[in-house]
């Protein structure tokens, strides 16, 4: 495992993460998600990000039950707050209120006296950015977290987020989108002000929600236990299966990856790590294997050709539409 600084902060952090966003509390068994766990440890991964509202906070609770007994300053334990958490009107977004409620529940949950990063999972249009901020300076002054990040912001909206840190001594160091060489809407416009600003990328969906593997062919059935054949799952993943276009050249990284001696993940993987913005990028996993396979992705460097080769192949089918980061806008 290689690792990396966080943007320009001082924190190093796996540059292959392990995330819990769909698996745990929901679609593996307790047992199988701690053992994924002890391979990510096994495999030299460190960091590890949840959010409160995966599972409704039985993610968290049961990364915390995985993570008991390990060296916790060995760790970099990140989570979110924006979801509903609850049917109240206040159980959700980031007012001074639910932000303050939902650190000490996210703590409680994963057993720890603190995150080493709070993220805001989303922008949240109806209440100020300057409160919200405010909210997090607290959070970080009370030794809650240490570091502050934001998931799927707008360019714009990082930049005046970053203004904010900055008067009120806190960094805001980490901008975690989706990305993948399918999912390209950050290039344009978060990756540079980032660059700017020293703020990384930590990336969730490196393998556009598994297409990027290969697995799926068009007119075949989704391969049994995949995210396409899982209900809680199935839709984020849809919108790649319907466009026959997209899975033929997907088939085209093949050959590339056979070259190289990876596999089609361990390739898309590799990918995402040649942007020099990104800090890390979050795998899932809800089998041991899966881990070990992905973690060997680190440390691989891409020669131009090869990324050229890629670029031949998917840029016709990837998404390059900065205004595809979004965040949901109830009053527009």
């Amino acid at each position: 495992m290689e690792y990396r600084h966080l943007g320009r902060s001082g924190l190093i952090i796996s540059e292959i993460a392990y995330g819990n966003w769909i698996t745990h509390g929901s679609q593996v068994e307790e047992d199988a998600a701690v053992a994924c766990v002890n391979a990510a440890l096994d495999a030299g991964i460190t960091t590890f990000d949840t959010a409160d509202v995966y599972g409704r906070g039985a993610a968290e609770e049961v990364l915390g039950r995985a993570l008991a007994g390990q060296r916790r300053d060995g760790l970099e334990i990140f989570t979110k707050v924006y979801w509903p958490m609850g049917d109240g009107k206040n159980d959700r977004g980031l007012s001074r209120k639910h932000i303050m409620a939902s650190i000490d529940d996210s703590l409680r949950r994963l057993q720890t006296d603190y995150v080493d990063l709070y993220q805001a999972h989303r922008y949240d249009y109806q209440t100020p950015l300057d409160e919200t901020m405010q909210a997090f300076a607290d959070i970080v002054h009370a030794g809650k977290a240490h570091y502050i990040g934001v998931s799927e912001w707008k360019a714009s909206q990082i930049r005046e987020a970053a203004a904010l840190a900055k008067d009120l001594n806190i960094q805001l160091v980490s901008s975690q989108p989706q990305y993948s060489a399918l999912w390209r809407v950050i290039e344009a416009e978060v990756v540079p002000t980032c660059e700017e600003l020293g703020i990384g990328q930590i990336v969730w969906s490196p393998l556009a929600q598994g297409v990027l593997t290969g697995k799926y062919l068009h007119g075949q059935p989704a391969p049994a236990g995949s995210r396409a054949t899982d209900p809680n799952s199935s839709h984020f993943v849809q919108s790649f299966l319907n466009n026959q276009e997209l899975l033929e050249r997907v088939q085209l990284l093949k050959p590339i990856a056979e070259d190289l001696g990876l596999t089609m993940a361990q390739l898309a993987l590799a990918w995402v790590l040649q942007n020099g913005n990104v800090s890390a990028a979050i795998i899932g996993a809800t089998r041991p294997e899966q881990v070990a396979d992905n973690v060997k992705a680190s440390g691989v460097k891409l020669t131009t050709d090869v990324l050229k080769a890629i670029e031949e192949a998917l840029a016709p089918v990837a998404e390059f539409d900065a205004g595809k980061t979004e965040s949901p806008n109830p009053r527009a």
